[in-house]
């Protein structure tokens, strides 16, 4: 015999597809669309030569400034170790640099180049046209309504709603 939380019934069990009503669908789509987003990011990032792992470091460069290790690290999530060869990597190709933090001799501070900053400003450049095809069949202003409503789940109390549109 089975019990009563194995007959449950199917359209209540978690899953990503469109309809589900369990209270995880909303997790779940969000991660296929973080999926769906992470693949366009990487396509747009392929042929400069980085990743998204790159570019996450190159975000917080750009919006903080000179940045110490550890800070860039939980900005962006990565381990330390994991930290250390995104930033090796960007060293290499000359889009930042380690510099010595006074007063401290082990702490370094990671700084955008200005090539770094021209990679940036490529890349956005170059997202520009697969992120409208990523968003194409939100309509007219979905993807203006979607960010709002992800800044709002991401960013709560941070923002202040705005008023609804109505078309028409």
């Amino acid at each position: 015999m089975t019990s009563p939380a194995s007959r449950r019934d199917a359209a209540t069990r978690a899953s990503d597809r469109p309809g589900d009503a369990s209270p995880f669908a909303l997790g779940l789509l969000l991660r296929r669309a973080h999926w769906r987003a992470a693949g366009v990011m990487s396509e747009a990032l392929r042929p400069l030569g980085i990743e998204l792992r790159h570019f996450a470091v190159l975000i917080v460069l750009v919006d903080r400034g000179p940045t110490v290790q550890r800070d860039l690290a939980a900005a962006t999530g990565t381990d330390k170790a994991g930290i250390m060869r995104v930033v090796d990597d960007l060293e290499r190709r000359n889009l930042a640099v380690r510099k010595a933090v006074p007063g401290d001799r082990r702490a370094r501070s990671v700084e955008i180049t200005p090539e770094g900053l021209a990679l940036f400003d490529a890349a956005h450049v170059a997202a520009e046209p697969l992120v409208e095809r990523l968003t194409a069949d939100l309509g007219p202003d979905g993807s203006e309504q979607l960010t709002r409503l992800l800044t709002l789940l991401a960013h709560p109390g941070d923002q202040e709603p705005a008023p609804p549109t109505h078309s028409g």
